[in-house]
């Protein structure tokens, strides 16, 4: 059992935090010539009397459940003021995979929270790297890096998944049976260079959760030739000692200058102790997305103009 899974968060607070470095996008919107941005013109949804609300219920929402599997979401459909950040809680049952997808618009950043995860990525230049998380493991995978992730052992495994991208929708990936189920047999055939038959038991829509046997405890043997990506898309985040630890909680953090891959996201676990306050701060470059994992917490947003919101 891990350390993240013996400690005791019933009496206290354990939050995931995550943050888009909204700096580059600034940059890249001012080099554009975004007058709304050059400009300073205020975002209508900041600039009422009253701030928005920054809490949802994810875990209460409907999202997609499939056989006891799910994925629920929250982008600004569901939230309109996180338009840097959207998240996922998703839980795979044993012998469940997602399948193979990809996202052109967004980055993925992941929190493993219980059970164990294994993941398959394959970069744009055809790299390829496999690996098994646990509790407490994060990983990142760019945009255009195709992946796939399935569940290992016999318990259900549950990660929280985190898109640079406040637009971004789980349910909008590209899924390979959604392509391939909606392409004709012939070119398919002809594309492959195998008979059409082939393709006679395959999906005719898009699958999302497949189920099958649990997988082995050892990983595939790579295909040859197939060479690993420069940068590991795996961090142990909790494995790590915390760069904060006094009376009042731990920290950990995870950035691109300890998980160089990480270009786009930080993230940080933060385990409060009863009573405990994590002190009056902001970011001025960066926006701060919030799951809270066990216990009670009460945060409040401040803004301009004597402006509060509590959640």
């Amino acid at each position: 059992m891990s350390e993240f899974q013996r400690r005791d968060f019933l009496t206290g607070a354990a939050a995931l935090g995550a943050a888009t470095a909204a700096t580059l996008v600034a940059t890249r919107r001012a080099d554009a010539g975004d007058s709304s941005f050059m400009n300073n013109v205020p975002d209508p949804i900041l600039a009422g009397k009253e701030l928005p609300t920054f809490k949802f219920a994810l875990e209460k929402s409907q999202g997609r459940v499939i056989d006891g599997s799910f994925g629920k979401e929250a982008t600004v459909a569901q939230l309109p003021i996180s338009k840097g950040i959207a998240g996922v809680s998703m839980k795979l049952q044993p012998g469940t995979m997602r399948e193979l997808h990809w996202h052109a618009t967004a980055a993925e950043w992941a929190f493993v929270i219980e059970g164990r995860t294994r993941t398959t990525v394959i970069d744009p230049q055809g790299n390829a790297e496999t690996n098994d998380f646990e509790p407490g493991d994060v990983w990142y995978f760019p945009r255009g890096h195709g992946h796939q992730l399935e569940c290992l052992g016999d318990k259900p495994t549950q990660f929280i998944l985190i898109f640079d991208n406040g637009y971004f929708s789980e349910f909008g990936t590209f899924s390979i049976t959604d392509w391939i189920g909606h392409t004709p047999k012939p070119l398919l055939a002809k594309n492959f260079g195998v008979p059409e038959s082939t393709f006679d038991g395959f999906p005719t829509k898009e699958v999302y959760f497949a189920r099958g046997s649990v997988p082995p405890e050892k990983p595939a043997t790579p295909l040859q030739g197939q060479n690993l990506p420069p940068q590991t898309l795996k961090w142990r985040l909790l494995s790590q000692a915390p760069i904060i630890d006094n009376k009042g909680g731990r920290l950990w953090m995870v950035d691109s200058r300890n998980f160089a891959i990480s270009k786009t996201m930080a993230g940080a676990i933060l385990d409060l102790e009863p009573g405990a306050l994590r002190e009056l701060h902001w970011h001025p470059t960066a926006d701060e997305w919030q799951y809270i994992i066990e216990g009670k917490v009460s945060i409040t947003m401040f803004g301009s103009g004597g402006r509060r919101e509590p959640g």
